[in-house]
């Protein structure tokens, strides 16, 4: 399936994986699907890393989200510039829930490795930009700093995650028999 992210710089379109992250896919569709991410905004921009985006309402509310979610990290897929990511705590690889990030960069230290500690487990890739790098060029140039209880890399100018529209979604295809 492919989305939409409407945001307030432009238009960015995400191919999703279901064959290789399928419980992180469906995840991020049902939070897409209940509206969940319309007025949020990208709360965490690091210009040689990532955009992260999905959790915070514009005056920095964290929203609520359903239980998280397992690590499909070791899926293969990998954590390089266009990508679409769960977040998660650092501390705890079964922690995703809604917000995800966007790598500008590749970022191999992400990605599953074979050591046994949270960071090493890796974070889930589950999609990649196919039309619109140009918008996250321009989001991931946006002024930051410390804002609410957030302390450092927050948009000055809030960057609104208007709405997500799913495309086309093989899931509702296939459900209906």
């Amino acid at each position: 399936p492919r989305v939409t992210l409407v945001t307030s710089l432009g238009e960015i379109v995400l191919e999703l994986e279901p064959e290789r992250a399928p419980n992180t896919v469906e995840n991020f569709l049902k939070y897409a699907r209940d509206g969940h991410y319309n007025g949020t905004v990208f709360h965490r921009v690091v210009d040689n890393m990532l955009i992260q985006g999905g959790g915070f309402t514009p005056d920095l509310q964290q929203k609520p989200t359903r239980a998280p979610i397992r690590s499909e990290a070791g899926n293969g897929l990998l954590n390089d510039r266009g990508t679409l990511a769960a977040a998660r705590m650092p501390s705890d690889p079964h922690s995703a829930s809604a917000p995800f990030f966007i790598n500008v960069v590749d970022n191999p230290r992400f990605d599953h490795r074979s050591d046994k500690s949270a960071f090493g487990q890796g974070y889930t890739v589950f999609g990649r930009v196919v039309s619109g790098m140009d918008v996250v060029d321009r989001i991931r140039a946006v002024e930051t700093g410390a804002q609410g209880n957030l302390t450092r890399d927050v948009p000055l100018v809030p960057v609104v995650i208007e709405r997500v529209d799913v495309l086309d979604d093989e899931t509702d295809a296939s459900d209906a028999g």
